[in-house]
């Protein structure tokens, strides 16, 4: 086989399109995530009835990830990944005319669906294309593109309503969205690797069970529910404990508190190369363990603690999600595709449902009711690593 070596202008060409495509796709799915607080007040709804808009598109994506996935063993990799980009930036922009909550709830669940096709197949592109050897370094890059969309997306759409309308801030991500949709498809490198099969929706059900039969592939996957369950609930939450007294910062100001994105875009690369030095168990027991760090440092009333403890919290995760990420790509022998869109599936299902339900516990508990959620989710996250690192390396 002819992989992309780290260093060859290829191997640069195929990580910074799939950048570009992590960028699109996070900042569209997340774009809504700051505007919470507005649709509440603007469709009336409660905080959890408002987390919908992201929760109801990243349950739409995980149950299209299992498909789209498949497709892309037939069709091929590429071209699956460029039209869900392209159709995506278009739908963002149609989202942005909704005239009630009913129907932009309809648009972003359709979003969730078209969104599928690039992140249930960029791992197993990078399986595919990279040297082994450098896998850990391609899918931190990857992963940074996501840190970076989805900062991009939530301090676009902050900063753009504070001075003109959300309708006008979803429609700016729309446009750059295209922009960047559109450089992807001429900059990614053909697969050279990729051998397309019959589409086969009955080896489709046989091969997932086969994932799911992996006592090594079930513990990355309820990992990374809880990754994500923790992740998505901090961000829902901590922009309506913003808003409010003794704080009362603006939509401007919430936005780029999302900045702290960039130490994503750092550690997943950092302790993606940590892993291929010292091992992948290791590094994902410290990313967790950053991420409960964090987590209670938000506790405090202190503005910037508070902060600093969302940085190390998003630190902690990204890190946590380009290990358990890329190992599944190595781990799953056969069906890549289809053992990446498993990972994707429990990723987006954890989203969904601790994204909600962390409206329950805002409602009834406040802050602290939302920490104790994230901890409880993190605490349940140690015995599968326990487990996952017990296991005979594959």
């Amino acid at each position: 086989m002819s992989y992309l070596q780290q260093g060859s202008p290829a191997f640069h060409k195929a990580n910074y399109a799939l950048f570009a495509g992590g960028f699109v796709t996070f900042a569209i799915l997340y774009d809504v995530q700051p505007l919470m607080p507005i649709f509440s007040k603007e469709f009336n709804v409660s905080p959890a009835v408002g987390s919908l808009s992201l929760s109801a598109t990243t349950c739409a994506l995980a149950v299209s990830m299992l498909i789209v996935g498949s497709l892309s063993e037939s069709w091929g990799r590429k071209p699956v990944m460029a039209i869900s980009l392209l159709v995506s930036s278009i739908l963002v922009m149609l989202t942005a005319l909704s005239p009630s909550f009913m129907s932009l709830l309809g648009m972003r669940i359709i979003q969730g669906i078209v969104l599928a096709g690039l992140p249930a197949i960029a791992m197993a592109y990078l399986g595919e294309e990279v040297d082994p050897a450098s896998l850990g370094v391609a899918m931190g890059l990857y992963i940074s593109g996501n840190s970076i969309g989805g900062m991009a997306g939530r301090i676009i759409t902050g900063s753009i309503t504070d001075f003109f309308s959300w309708r006008i801030a979803m429609g700016s991500i729309g446009i750059i969205s295209l922009a960047c949709s559109l450089w992807f498809w001429f900059n990614l490198p053909a697969s050279r690797n990729f051998k397309p099969k019959p589409l086969n929706l009955r080896n489709l059900f046989f091969s997932l069970l086969h994932h799911l039969r992996d006592p090594g592939l079930l513990c990355l996957y309820g990992i990374s529910f809880l990754l994500m369950g923790s992740f998505v609930t901090l961000y829902n939450y901590i922009g309506f404990q913003l808003v409010e007294p003794p704080y009362r910062l603006s939509q401007t100001v919430v936005g780029w508190i999302f900045i702290v994105y960039l130490m994503g875009t750092f550690s997943s690369t950092w302790m993606g190369r940590l892993a291929d030095k010292i091992g992948r168990r290791k590094v994902l027991w410290i990313g967790l363990l950053i991420m409960l760090a964090g987590a209670c440092i938000t506790l405090s009333p202190n503005l910037a603690l508070k902060i600093a403890g969302i940085a190390i919290f998003t630190f902690g995760f990204f890190g946590s999600h380009s290990i358990a990420s890329s190992w599944v790509g190595r781990r799953a022998k056969t069906e890549k595709a289809q053992a990446s869109s498993l990972y994707l599936f429990f990723y987006y299902l954890g989203s969904s449902v601790a994204g909600t339900a962390g409206g329950f516990f805002w409602m009834h508990f406040g802050w602290p009711g939302v920490i104790g959620l994230i901890c409880i989710l993190l605490l349940l996250a140690f015995p599968l690593s326990k487990k996952l690192s017990s296991l005979p390396p594959l």
